[in-house]
């Protein structure tokens, strides 16, 4: 059943549901949501274009990366967790460094991040509706939990995870339209 409804949210965000003729700036909206956390004017647009410069980098919907950050950090420029992901993307020290850049330096954490989840969604792209749901899943817990799971893992924290993940994607693609 949870599978169903992750496929459907993905769906409805596709599809567009009650979108307008003219959708609003990406900027805009990433901004809006970005200032529910931030008071500061000069965080507000730095993290706004950063956003945008990594999807822009990468060729990845700026909303779907605010949705990871907003997930992952609160958008919070030094965010720990307890296991260690540093930073507004909460990479892994080992996963930046694959990757080949600096999780403690802003906008690399977030072209990282970017960079990781635009493998994920490569490497799951062939599954169709759970394509987005199982990269989502992957950024969180590993592409090789997904793999060993066959979709997302029965880890309530990645279920969980996806499934705020998908809703502030869904959320965010609304106001795009709204």
């Amino acid at each position: 059943m949870k599978k169903f409804l992750i496929a459907f949210m993905i769906l409805l965000s596709v599809v567009g549901v009650g979108t307008s003729a003219e959708a609003k700036d990406p900027y805009e909206v990433i901004r809006q949501e970005v200032s529910y956390y931030h008071s500061g004017e000069k965080e507000i647009a730095w993290l706004s274009m950063a956003i945008l410069y990594a999807a822009e980098e990468c060729q990845i919907d700026p909303l779907l990366i605010t949705a990871v950050m907003e997930t992952e950090s609160a958008f919070r420029f030094n965010a720990v967790s307890p296991v260690g992901a540093v930073g507004l993307m909460q990479l892994m020290p080992s996963t930046a460094s694959m990757i080949g850049v600096d999780p403690h330096r802003p906008l690399a954490n977030i072209v990282g991040g970017a960079i990781y989840l635009k493998n994920q969604l490569n490497r799951f792209s062939g599954n169709g509706a759970y394509a987005l749901s199982y990269a989502v899943a992957a950024y969180n817990a590993g592409p090789q939990a997904v793999i060993n799971a066959g979709g997302i893992p029965h880890i309530a924290e990645t279920q969980n995870y996806v499934v705020k993940v998908v809703n502030n994607y869904n959320r965010l693609q609304q106001m795009l339209h709204a």
